[in-house]
């Protein structure tokens, strides 16, 4: 019987350093590892000995694509441990900046990154060549998220703004007004990328996945609320870690978070789609209808179709709050630090980011546990790829290469993971 077998020694830039491995024997895959070599970062030890108001600032430093989730979940546990209340203007801003980093992110993923996939070219610039055009509207689209992000955290890379009791510095009307225009075009920019990616062809795969994201009406979910799953799960997040927790596995150096007594599950914007449908904003749910897009999304390679409707409601749901604005009397509200223990949670582009904290009455951190939504969607993405390949067995190594790439990056809009990494070595018996 034959054995075939795929092994990438290096996936480059995938949060650090990884590799894929996959044991094929007659029609059968034997073994899937999507291995994360990345070395330890250290940031929850960097934490701990550090005043709780130093939280946003550090854990930025963890994605210089999505810094605005690590700043969420970092000021909401502390918060949340101190009972401290924002002002709710200054709570709209954080929803605000937080569209920002979803459009620049989501933007991002979907023109440079996951196009040239379906589109057949290697790589964006392959792709601008042949069609300027688009590559341009993604461009200008990525754009105005970031000025969103720099207006509200004084930097499109790990803004520094954002702090525990709200913001350093709130804008004025007049400043964030100079954001309508280019957010009016975004909208509808937003609204083509749909048009566009939901005429893509995508393979055929559909598994029983569970979702899991937040859930909090009425609003669609970016920070705060409490953790559903299409499998009957409706958590607080104080009960978070015991129902999810986290597994070395010998071939990564990245955790392995599982759903207790049941094994993976999967994070992100289908997650959010499903579980949250009907909280989207008008524009937005109209887009899906015509995209023919409605929940349950279970096939994985239509998320580049759900990142494109989050697009046009993170556009939408700007523009209302910046319709509203007033601003607050103060940007932040002043707290007296306690012994507790808080928990945050937010919605990154690729899915739930969660924090706990254990808090001192002098304010400083003694111990902090972050889970990324990377490392949620591991053993997701390694159970994908074992679905997968029995049904392309029949392609040439290098397009099966090709498909493996394109499974790995239904789940992580992050730069840093998404572009054309694998190098293949093949044995065959």
């Amino acid at each position: 019987m034959r054995t075939r077998s795929l092994k990438v020694d290096v996936l480059a830039r995938v949060e650090g350093e990884g590799g894929l491995s996959i044991r094929v024997k007659g029609d059968q895959v034997q073994e899937v590892k999507l291995s994360i070599f990345e070395p330890p970062r250290f940031f929850e030890a960097f934490l701990e000995g550090r005043h709780c108001t130093e939280a946003p600032d550090i854990t930025a430093r963890i994605c210089g694509i999505c810094p605005i989730a690590y700043q969420m979940s970092a000021s909401r546990a502390i918060e949340e441990a101190f009972g401290i209340e924002i002002d709710p203007m200054a709570r709209e801003l954080r929803r605000m900046i937080y569209c920002g980093e979803w459009i620049e992110s989501h933007v991002l993923h979907m023109y440079m990154l996951h196009a040239p996939d379906f589109l057949g070219y290697q790589d964006a610039i392959q792709l601008a060549k042949d069609h300027p055009d688009i590559v341009q509207q993604g461009l200008r689209l990525k754009k105005i998220g970031n000025d969103v992000m720099v207006l509200l955290g004084g930097r499109e890379i790990h803004p520094v703004n954002v702090r525990v009791g709200g913001f350093y510095k709130v804008p004025r009307k007049r400043e964030l007004e100079a954001l309508r225009a280019d957010l009016e075009w975004a909208l509808e920019a937003a609204e083509r990328t749909v048009e566009l990616v939901s005429g893509f062809e995508f393979p055929e795969m559909e598994r029983d996945y569970e979702f899991v994201a937040l859930r909090n009406p009425p609003e669609y979910p970016l920070f705060d609320g409490r953790i559903v799953s299409n499998f009957g799960l409706d958590l607080a997040l104080s009960e978070f870690e015991e129902q999810f927790p986290e597994e070395h596995v010998p071939h990564s150096n990245a955790l392995h978070s599982v759903r207790k007594g049941r094994g993976s599950y999967q994070v992100g914007p289908v997650a959010r789609f499903n579980l949250n449908y009907d909280l989207l904003t008008p524009r937005a749910k109209e887009a899906a209808r015509k995209a023919g897009l409605e929940p349950p999304v279970r096939n994985p390679f239509r998320s580049i179709v759900v990142r494109a409707v989050e697009t046009v409601f993170a556009c939408e749901e700007a523009l209302r709050i910046l319709d509203a604005y007033e601003m607050p009397d103060r940007p932040w509200v002043p707290f007296e630090p306690k012994e507790a223990k808080g928990f945050g949670c937010s919605e990154a582009p690729r899915g739930i980011c969660f924090h706990s904290y254990e808090l001192g009455s002098d304010g400083l951190i003694r111990k902090a546990h972050i889970m990324p939504p990377t490392a949620q969607n591991l053993r997701c993405a390694e159970e994908d790829l074992a679905a997968l390949v029995p049904k392309h067995l029949d392609r040439s190594d290098a397009e099966l290469q090709w498909v493996c790439e394109q499974a790995v990056r239904n789940y992580d809009p992050c730069i840093s993971c998404a572009t054309h990494f694998l190098r293949l070595h093949v044995e065959r018996e």
